[in-house]
């Protein structure tokens, strides 16, 4: 077994890293380790902070964006920290290799009433997609989860009588996030059509028509559906109703601490960019309010 499969091996069952997280890691360092391979002649235990530059011109000339570039970095750190833990390696050549910086971009989201629309207005199919699809839709907006955490709900994650939702985020890390009685009531219509269809109440939480989990790509395709019929905007992933939910919530009064919590952000730097839509709010609500707004 190579260092780069023992690697694997370590964030899979010491770390408790996602599939998703696994293969991207083991992706960026196999990248890493043909390229030092092909124009070194080198292993990944014989890199030097002077290869590993090369190597992220290189990624700069094959037009890697910045973010891009950073989570590859962030791989490779992880990667020679463990190395130099097993003593494979004496120095951790990442030491010296920094970050591209990158600007913050607002993030995109949807307004209240264009949700509105989604989920009062909209019509849905009767059937078992439909009514999946919805509370799909719902389980984004009023949770605000990451996708890969809605994949990964299970029936039992939900507690009806407490109206709440274990969630199992990044690193596994749980968290709790409440429910409103409206999307508790539409949940539970969802698991009568889940039972009457499979004729089982446990597993995951949102499956298939043909009865397997949900998977990315179906998710990204009838949000992107349904999100074309209520705006224009130009990214319509499952993401921006995330974004949508933090900034709602923000605009609303929500406190910062408390959003990040339930957005199962680390920083809270991650949550601020979501204040860009409340400081508009509150200029709005100053320029109606002061005496002197209108001047």
């Amino acid at each position: 077994m190579d260092h780069v499969e023992e690697f694997i091996r370590y964030l899979k069952f010491e770390k408790r890293y996602s599939v998703h997280t696994q293969k991207a890691y083991e992706a960026d360092i196999i990248q890493f380790k043909d390229y030092i391979a092909t124009e070194y002649e080198a292993s990944v235990d014989q890199a030097s902070d002077v290869v590993i530059r090369s190597w992220v011109i290189s990624r700069i000339e094959n037009s890697s964006s910045k973010r891009s570039l950073n989570r590859k970095l962030s791989s490779l750190r992880q990667f020679y920290k463990y190395l130099l833990r097993e003593g494979v390696v004496d120095q951790n050549p990442m030491l010296r290799i920094l970050s591209m910086k990158i600007d913050k971009t607002v993030p995109s989201f949807i307004s209240e009433t264009e949700m509105r629309f989604l989920l009062e207005k909209l019509e849905y199919s009767k059937d078992y997609e439909g009514v999946r699809d919805k509370a799909v839709l719902q389980m984004f907006y009023h949770t605000g989860i990451r996708l890969s955490e809605l994949i990964d709900l299970k029936v039992e994650d939900v507690d009806f009588s407490q109206k709440q939702v274990k969630v199992f985020g990044k690193r596994s890390k749980e968290r709790i996030i409440p429910l409103l009685n409206e999307h508790v009531a539409d949940l539970n219509n969802y698991l009568k059509e889940r039972q009457a269809l499979f004729g089982s109440s446990k597993g995951s939480l949102f499956l298939t028509i043909s009865g397997n989990v949900l998977y990315p790509k179906l998710v990204y395709r009838f949000v992107n559906s349904y999100l074309s019929r209520v705006t224009s905007v130009n990214q319509k992933s499952p993401h921006v109703l995330r974004h949508a939910f933090a900034t709602h919530m923000l605009n609303d009064g929500a406190d910062l601490n408390a959003v990040k919590e339930i957005l199962g952000h680390v920083s809270l730097s991650s949550t601020q960019i979501y204040t860009h839509s409340s400081v508009e709010q509150l200029k709005k609500v100053y320029k109606q309010a002061h005496p002197r707004g209108d001047h």
